[in-house]
């Protein structure tokens, strides 16, 4: 009874979170662009599906740029699109015409992105275009169509004479709300650019990217990257992204340090590399989300979950689950939130722990991409004993996550059967 009580009382406040205008603009706004992520998730698997000869072909032939390309113009600039949806949800919420809230919006994320000179041409670089400008996209989303709902509503704009298509009437009342808005935010680009900070979006990640200066490679260091990665995702936040700079600069040396102490035929002296975090913490990606899709592939009850399962299996064998955190999504996803911080966490213990304990061996330290499908990238590391473990790891995963998604799946069947009787 007191179990059923503290989960009565978790779903109502999970409810008044999941109820809340302006999450439920980030998350439709976030739902719009399933379609770009979709695209775009394909043309990156076709395109560094990790197998030499497949590779060696379509480098031969060109088609590696040209499945390259659809990645380019979805994944790489979903900011872009995420600006434009979140402003035209969060106002159309408020019974508010959201087509000009979505356009000043995204020119007003395009005033905050820095910009480039280089022999008297301006470029726009895509650093600041994808998932790492995500966040900044959402408060300007919010943000400049809070704004055009609060002038709006205040019946501030240019009025034309009746008998004016209507079409033309609203973009000219639109037109002053435009002007106050783009003003705004000129003037914060302006202020940013003579910071040290350079710009908005610059601003955003040394808050996020200085404490991780000092993390190490121990198994404390290991959680906490996993957690922020996690928690970051749930604030639509690119978390692999955000913490490249350690990724990199910290663990890669480590593995490094394994494979020069295999070489010589010595112990393994590290844990915890970029190989160890590939094969088991972000395994079928992010939150291990490929037990999630196979819960929705093959048991959702709901047409619309076991569509969107079917769509995203393929990718989440290689660790594409853009689909899933941004088209379920699990982007502020209150249901969703304690299975994807616990399956990663669970996956980064059991493995670290077999490791130190000596029921498995270390992994080889191998720096294998973003992307390697599952059991290959356990394989590369260890070989079968490392396989039978990632395994384990997704199984118990798909467990954690089957409780939640059940509830879920059994409220969008309920509406589906609602809404087609």
């Amino acid at each position: 009874m007191a179990f059923q009580n503290i989960q009565s009382r978790l779903q109502q406040t999970a409810g008044k979170i999941s109820g809340n205008l302006y999450l439920k603009a980030i998350s439709n706004g976030l739902l719009s662009t399933l379609p770009a992520l979709i695209i775009g998730a394909f043309s990156t698997l076709l395109s560094s599906l990790a197998f030499e000869p497949y590779q060696n072909f379509i480098s031969a032939t060109g088609l590696g740029t040209v499945l390259e390309l659809p990645s380019i113009y979805t994944i790489n600039i979903i900011s872009l699109y995420a600006v434009f949806f979140i402003a035209y949800r969060l106002t159309e919420s408020f019974d508010v015409d959201g087509l000009p809230a979505g356009l000043i919006a995204l020119i007003s994320f395009l005033l905050l992105t820095p910009s480039t000179m280089m022999d008297e041409t301006r470029f726009l670089p895509f650093e600041f275009l994808g998932a790492q400008g995500l966040f900044v996209a959402i408060i300007v989303g919010l943000v400049s169509a809070r704004l055009y709902i609060l002038i709006t509503n205040k019946n501030i704009g240019i009025k034309m004479p009746e008998g004016v298509p209507p079409t033309v009437g609203k973009t000219f009342f639109s037109l002053v709300p435009a002007i106050l808005i783009v003003s705004l935010f000129t003037l914060i680009s302006t202020a940013f650019s003579n910071t040290n900070f350079e710009s908005a979006h610059n601003f955003v990640y040394s808050f996020i990217q200085s404490p991780l200066q000092d993390l190490g490679g121990g198994f404390w260091s290991l959680i906490i990257m996993t957690l922020l990665v996690q928690v970051l995702w749930l604030l639509g936040i690119h978390g692999m992204l955000v913490i490249l700079p350690i990724y990199y600069s910290v663990w890669l040396p480590l593995g490094v340090e394994n494979l020069e102490a295999l070489q010589a035929g010595e112990q393994l002296p590290n844990i915890v590399n970029t190989g160890f975090f590939t094969a088991f913490v972000i395994v079928g990606g992010s939150g291990v989300t490929l037990g999630l899709c196979i819960l929705m592939s093959f048991i959702a009850k709901s047409s619309r979950y076991k569509t969107l399962g079917r769509l995203a299996l393929p990718g989440s064998f290689f660790g594409i689950n853009e689909p899933l955190i941004f088209g379920l999504p699990i982007v502020l996803n209150p249901y969703l939130a304690i299975p994807f911080i616990a399956a990663p966490l669970f996956g980064a213990c059991a493995a670290y722990f077999s490791m130190a304990s000596g029921l498995v061996p270390y992994v080889a330290g191998t720096h294998l991409p973003l992307g390697t499908p599952v059991i290959a990238s356990a394989f590369l590391q260890g070989g079968i004993i490392l396989v039978i473990l990632q395994i384990i790891i997704i199984f118990v995963g798909t467990l954690i996550y089957y409780p939640f998604f059940r509830y879920l799946d059994n409220q969008a069947l309920k509406e589906e059967q609602q809404s087609e009787s």
